[in-house]
Formats: C-alpha cells, structure tokens, sequence
C-alpha cells in the first residue's frame, strides 16, 4: 500500500474515534502517544494525517494548548472550487463561473419563498440597510446574502450560500473590469426586500431571478471581452 493510502486511511479511522467518542467541535482530541497507540501507527503517520484533517477544518491546532475536534467549515473549500472554476474553460473561469451562478440561482430561488413566510420586520429593516450598501461594498453583499437565508434555520444552506458567494467574487475579480453596475446592483436586492415584504413568495422568487439574470449577463459579457481580447 502507498504512503498517500496508508495516510488517507489513518485520517478516516480518527474521524471514526472522534464520533466513536462523541468528541463534539471543541472538545479535545486524544493526545498524540494515545492515538499512535490506539491506531497502531507511528508518529510521523499520526502528525501527517492530522495535518490533513487540519487543512480540511475537522480538528484544530491551537499551538500550546492541543488539538481540538474543528467545526470543518465549508468555506475551506473556497480555494480548491476557485481553482475549478478558473480552469474549467477556454476562456479561463467564464464557463465554469456560469456553472456556478446556475446552483446559486437553483439554490436561493428555490429558498427564497420560504423566506417569505418566516423573516421578521427586524430582519427586512436590516436587509433594507445593507442592500443600499451592496453597490459598492462586497462586503454588504455577502452580508446581504446572509441573513436573506438566517430565517430557515438551516446552517449547511448558510455554510453553501458563503462558500458559493465567495468563490464566485474571488473569480470575477480576475476577469476583465466590469462594468459599473452599482446602482442595478442596489435595485436588485431593494427588489427582493420589498417582495418579501408583501409576503408574497412568488414575488419574491421572481425578483430574485430578475437578480440572478443581471449576475448571468454580467459572466456573459465576461466572456465575450476575453473571447475577443478586449
């Protein structure tokens, strides 16, 4: 058996001990003699293996203090989806980044009626506040996009939602320059805070597509200034 098997298969066995355990994010993990012992493995095997379980968020390494089961966070992700998308086509990123917008729109079109039922005034004033930000703050913008969701108490919805929305700017931002769009931008999202306003769930799920539509032509126009070299 390869060294990368000998490894990947350690990593699985200390995932199994952590939920054998019922080791919840935070609690300690076994020390490093204890599960070279209980694994049968050395100690160079045991360091290699949580090392890549520390790059994809399962424990942590607190320098000094131990290591910890982690809350493995989709978002470590990002770097690994960023690069598929940008070296998924001939023009680099374009094809592949409308692959993604397309989730996005299934995902948050799909949601967005629930929303409708469940968010509170407390909630809409503050989406009201951070869409006239969207326009030129990206970070208002995943803010935004946040707490449109925080109602349906789902956190893997939340998790996927940042995960997308952050490759997608990290991205874009190597394309060619867009276009100012702010103002379209703000429109869009006042849109969808007024539609959930009125409660009105297909409302709603139409002005987060006219959303999205905006977002599909601005990839499109991406491409087309990298299909001709502008």
């Amino acid at each position: 058996m390869t060294r990368p098997d000998r490894a990947r298969t350690l990593q699985d066995r200390i995932v199994d001990l952590i939920h054998e355990q019922g080791l919840a994010p935070g609690a300690v993990l076994p020390t490093e003699p204890r599960l070279m012992a209980e694994l049968g493995a050395s100690r160079n095997s045991v360091r290699e293996a949580v090392r890549a379980l520390q790059a994809l968020g399962i424990v942590e390494i607190r320098h000094g203090r131990g290591t910890f089961v982690g809350e493995a966070p989709l978002t470590v992700l990002t770097p690994s989806l960023a690069f598929h998308v940008r070296t998924r086509s001939s023009a680099p990123g374009v094809t592949a980044l409308g692959d993604l917008v397309e989730v996005r729109e299934l995902m948050e079109v799909g949601l967005i009626g629930t929303v409708a039922a469940t968010i509170s005034p407390a909630r809409l004033t503050a989406l009201e506040a951070l869409a006239a930000r969207t326009g030129e703050d990206p970070e208002a913008d995943r803010a935004f996009h946040a707490l449109l969701y925080e109602s349906c108490g789902n956190d893997l919805v939340l998790q996927l939602i940042q995960l997308f929305w952050g490759v997608y700017h990290e991205v874009e931002n190597t394309l060619e320059p867009p276009v100012d769009r702010a103002e379209q931008i703000v429109a869009n999202h006042l849109a969808i805070v007024a539609a959930l306003r009125t409660r009105d769930a297909e409302a709603a799920r139409e002005a987060m597509r006219r959303h999205f539509t905006d977002v599909r032509a601005r990839v499109a126009h991406a491409g087309e200034l990298a299909a001709t070299g502008s």
